[in-house]
């Protein structure tokens, strides 16, 4: 899992590694989804998250994301 803080104006800055792996470039637009596990940040006009890192591996995250934010509660 990677951590980024949220800075005044509300901006955030994705590490490298995660912006090469996914082809963000300087301007890309990033949907802010909603869900009940937390957000969901994606390019906009990107595949849905299975295509992206596979089936067993989004549900690995979904599953994170649940029980971190059940310990939050």
């Amino acid at each position: 899992m990677t951590t980024v803080r949220v800075r005044q104006k509300g901006q955030i800055t994705l590490p490298s590694k995660l912006r090469q792996k996914y082809k963000l470039e300087t301007g890309t637009l990033l949907e802010v989804h909603e869900r009940p596990e937390g957000m969901l940040l994606q390019p906009v006009g990107a595949l849905e998250p299975e295509s992206i890192v596979g089936k067993e591996e989004h549900q690995k995250i979904i599953t994170e994301l649940e029980e971190t934010r059940r310990k939050w509660r």
